[in-house]
């Protein structure tokens, strides 16, 4: 029968292969019974069995290295070899059971005996290993995780602020000048780095722009009650046009629909900050490097120093217009809410728990700085905001548990588990404003990440630090 040329090529390079394999082997095979033969006649029966299961396991490491293998021809051959090797008589005697409990004690030369070779030091009996690490409690690991990864040095803390006050007064003074008509109030550097709740490093800072509103021409109407329905958000209204007419009030150039929109003030501010503010010669007269986030919504200011990198977040606020002190901030909102004022929690947030605190020197906010570490440093939990963890802790706070030290780690599961339960129902309710679900923000699959990356951590926390 005739063959292809293309098989009959096939067919001779496989021919070609398996004969030099053949070859390969009945000369190395030649060699082995040439060194077996002569090791009997020098290392005796014992030492040419030893030699003769190295030579073979040798043969076997060339064979698979140089020649293709059938699967079937592999599946044995490890334990095979393995077998082989576990065969190798031992050359050493055991030493008796008597021996086994005493230490084992270096090997000293003899004085009088000539030094050896240093090969010979590859063969002295290894000392025992090094007792294992004790293992550390889950209260050690935080407190240890604390002093790493959540204290910030004093040092930085200091910088950040003196930055942030340098950055507060030159921006004051831009707005006087270019804004001289708006009655801005004295702008006030803030946030978790000086309330102490600022976790790993000094590198956020809020600045307030507070707007000085005439008394008795403005007045807050609660989010629910205007068409976004929305619970987080206030607006406010402009009043008294009967008696004070519209532009009367400086404020009056940025009303929609007779209320202060947050978004027209925002726009200018951000147009302000980005194209008309002299950040290069502000930056070079504070010894840093100043840029502003022209690809946020939000006003931010982005600080380099040589010794930390720090953002300056400029928020726009109206303060105090109610009996109940909100604090309002002009905020990029969508949709409908996006000309009304979104309710600032934080400083209610960090006045709660530092009473709470102080009310049985709890470590509440000690928590609060370790969840928000841990959050931090694991990408899969970058989530979880600082709003998320501190509601969190607000609701574990109220309980009439054990909030000192020594039950820190009981209190860092127990918020993990309120995590893992209000994430299972995709609801985190507000302290104060029960109505405001503080995970409508999140898609069901950042929820479900969130779940899954919490409830591993929940079943091993060390790995968390």
């Amino acid at each position: 029968v005739g063959l292809s040329p293309n098989l009959n090529r096939q067919t001779m390079a496989e021919f070609s292969q398996k004969r030099g394999k053949r070859r390969g082997d009945e000369g190395l095979g030649s060699v082995v019974d040439f060194l077996l033969a002569n090791a009997r006649l020098v290392l005796g029966v014992g030492g040419a069995a030893v030699l003769g299961i190295a030579t073979l396991a040798v043969k076997r490491f060339i064979d698979r290295a140089t020649s293709p293998r059938d699967e079937d021809d592999t599946k044995g051959d490890s334990w095979k070899e393995l077998s082989l090797l576990k065969a190798t008589p031992h050359l050493q005697p055991r030493p008796p059971l008597a021996a086994l409990s005493q230490p084992v004690l270096p090997l000293i030369p003899s004085p009088s005996a000539p030094e050896e070779p240093a090969e010979t030091d590859l063969q002295v009996t290894p000392q025992l290993s090094s007792p294992a690490p004790l293992c550390l409690t889950l209260q050690e690991r935080l407190l240890a995780f604390e002093r790493d990864r959540v204290t910030i040095p004093a040092a930085q803390v200091a910088l950040a602020k003196q930055l942030a006050g340098d950055i507060a007064l030159e921006l004051q003074a831009y707005f006087r000048s270019k804004f001289p008509e708006l009655p801005f109030g004295a702008l006030v550097p803030g946030g978790p780095l000086y309330d102490g709740l600022q976790a790993g490093a000094a590198d956020h800072v809020r600045l307030l722009v507070p707007l000085v509103l005439e008394p008795g021409l403005w007045s807050l109407v609660p989010g629910v009650d205007t068409v976004a329905r929305d619970p987080r958000c206030w607006a406010v209204r402009r009043t008294q046009l009967e008696f004070c007419p519209r532009g009367s009030s400086p404020w009056d150039r940025f009303l929609v629909g007779g209320y202060l929109s947050s978004r027209v003030l925002l726009e200018l501010l951000h147009k302000a900050l980005a194209a008309s503010v002299n950040w290069p010669a502000i930056g070079s007269l504070l010894g840093c490097l100043i840029l502003p986030n022209v690809a946020s919504e939000e006003l931010l200011l982005e600080v380099q120093h040589e010794r930390l990198e720090l953002t300056v977040a400029v928020l726009v606020a109206v303060p105090g217009a109610e009996a109940d002190d909100h604090l309002l901030l002009a905020w990029p909102l969508e949709g409908l809410a996006g000309n009304l004022w979104l309710q600032d929690l934080y400083p209610v947030e960090a006045a709660r728990l530092q009473a709470l605190d102080d009310r049985d020197a709890g470590t509440r906010r000690r928590l609060l700085l370790l969840l928000c570490a841990v959050c931090r440093g694991c990408p899969a939990l970058g989530r979880l905001g600082r709003g998320h963890l501190t509601q969190v802790v607000l609701h574990l706070g109220e309980d009439n548990v054990d909030w000192t030290e020594e039950a820190l780690g009981e209190r860092f599961l127990q918020a993990l588990e309120l995590l893992i339960s209000s994430l299972e129902q995709a609801s985190l309710p507000c302290h104060f404003n029960p109505s405001v679900n503080l995970l409508s923000s999140l898609r069901e699959e950042e929820i479900d990440d969130l779940g899954y990356a919490l409830y591993s951590g929940l079943q091993e926390p060390e790995g968390l630090l």
